[in-house]
């Protein structure tokens, strides 16, 4: 917490309008830092830095932008203790979760050290004219990158690799919740070799009109947003007026399938982190519990039982599972799903009570038999909240699962392995967990389908996500 000003050109300064905002400590909700709030013209600042880098940083050769990024993988591995801390301070996640999201972010910087150099061309004959077809990738340009408050410190280095790697300068904005993991990773790029400029950091309370001024810069040549479908609208629309490259991760509604056949206690394991990693603020965070109606009784038993061995508290102590929310909007969203859907005629099998005292927590919660009319159904719970319904036969469930605008990711439990492929194929999301509780991967392309995103990241599909094919015609 060191560093809370904004972070341009390689300097640490306050904003031009000199305004700050407060970060909050979730689980006892005191104040941890007074952050400098960027204005858009901080915003226009950090283009003009990010455009005097591109030239130089476009023009190293992959393979010295890759070692930069290897060597920030070797620091941020280093550093996993403290920067877990970090986030567990300013996002609440119990120390588990926070040292699996440091690793996994800084795994981004290695895997994109390695696919940067692999940004693939093609040489062909024109089958009709005879000339040669030349394609090749180039830097897209400089991206802004809008990154949410549920994982601090991946979300960032999610999209800041695969940029970096592909020879692009960025500018920054993290949520206004959980800025400082983002401004503390600043000092280690420099120390990794990142030149001033190549990367900004712009914390503010006023990302409306900071985001919208950077998006209508012609410098800007990429958005990439992760965050809610409503937002993500916005930023779409405002990213047509420049036709800006987009690619956004947006919100999810995951159905998470039990047949009949399955290995009740792998299902029960891989619902549980499906369910409950990060506390279940997350886009892939499993949503809508269908289980076959044959063994409903069985799986909810053994399901409840797992939730209610989870501790609840600071996430800085030991032996913590549960940490608090992020804010007390979410908690309150949280506890009005849960509100509702008993109202409604679902079944209370644990928690569903607030506890008294300070602190955004929830406990986790299990609703049986909820009615397919409950808001959390439709809607993305985003808490410790498992909705638990049943389901009778396999056409059924594929359109219950279907049944929604959202298409991030789905999981489907069973031993057939033949099933299983053919229901993941029918099912309308850009990621499936066959048997498995966790899909992301910084090798894999992650991301959805209908209102869930356009493009992917990880994978290499993420670094063409900064890049733009060339094609040149020639003849020898």
């Amino acid at each position: 917490m060191q560093h809370t000003d904004l972070y341009i050109n390689g300097q640490w300064r306050p904003g031009s309008g000199a305004e700050r905002f407060d970060v909050l400590n979730p689980a006892d909700e005191s104040v941890l830092a007074s952050v400098a709030s960027a204005t858009p013209e901080d915003a226009i600042a950090a283009i003009d830095a990010a455009e005097a880098a591109f030239a130089d940083w476009a023009g190293r050769s992959p393979r010295a932008r890759a070692e930069v990024l290897r060597r920030a993988f070797e620091l941020m591995t280093a550093r996993l203790d403290a920067f877990a801390r970090l986030i567990t301070l300013e996002n609440g996640k119990a120390r588990a979760d926070a040292m699996g999201e440091a690793a996994y972010a800084a795994e981004f910087f290695r895997w994109f050290a390695e696919e940067g150099v692999r940004a693939h061309g093609n040489l062909m004959p024109a089958p009709a004219s005879g000339a040669r077809i030349l394609v090749h990738q180039k830097p897209a340009g400089i991206a802004v990158l809008v990154t949410p408050w549920n994982y601090p410190a991946a979300m960032g280095t999610r999209k800041i690799a695969p940029a970096l790697a592909a020879g692009c300068p960025v500018v920054i904005k993290p949520a206004s919740e959980t800025p400082l993991t983002m401004l503390a990773l600043m000092p280690l790029l420099e120390e990794a070799g990142v030149p001033p400029g190549v990367v900004n950091v712009l914390p503010s309370r006023s990302a409306g009109s900071l985001v919208d001024a950077m998006l209508h810069d012609p410098r800007v040549r990429v958005v990439s947003f992760t965050g809610s479908t409503e937002v993500g609208r916005k930023l779409l629309k405002g990213a047509a007026d420049q036709v800006l490259k987009p690619a956004m991760e947006l919100g999810g509604n995951a159905p998470l399938i039990v047949f009949e056949d399955a290995d009740i206690d792998q299902a029960v394991e891989g619902a549980m982190q499906a369910k409950m990693r990060n506390l279940g603020e997350a886009c892939t965070a499993a949503n809508r519990f269908y289980v076959h109606e044959s063994v409903l009784e069985s799986f909810t038993e053994r399901f409840t039982a797992a939730m209610a061995a989870l501790k609840m508290g600071n996430g800085l102590e030991e032996g913590i599972d549960v940490g608090p929310l992020v804010n007390a909007e979410t908690r309150d969203k949280v506890a009005a799903f849960v509100d509702d859907a008993v109202a409604r005629g679902a079944e209370l099998r644990l928690g569903g009570q607030r506890p008294n005292g300070p602190g955004f927590f929830y406990p986790p919660t299990v609703l049986a038999r909820v009615p397919e009319d409950a808001d959390c159904v439709a809607d993305e719970i985003f808490g410790p909240v498992a909705a638990i319904q049943a389901f009778s036969d396999e056409a059924e469930v594929i359109a219950k699962a279907n049944d929604t605008e959202y298409g991030l990711v789905a999981y489907v439990f069973t031993r057939d392995l033949g099933r299983g492929l053919r229901v993941s194929e029918q099912l309308e999301f850009g990621m499936v967990g066959l048997n498995r509780g966790l899909v992301s991967d910084p090798a894999a392309p992650f991301g959805g389908v209908k209102q869930s995103g356009l493009g992917r990241e990880g994978g290499h599909e993420g670094l063409l996500e900064f890049m733009e094919t060339q094609y040149i015609s020639t003849a020898w």
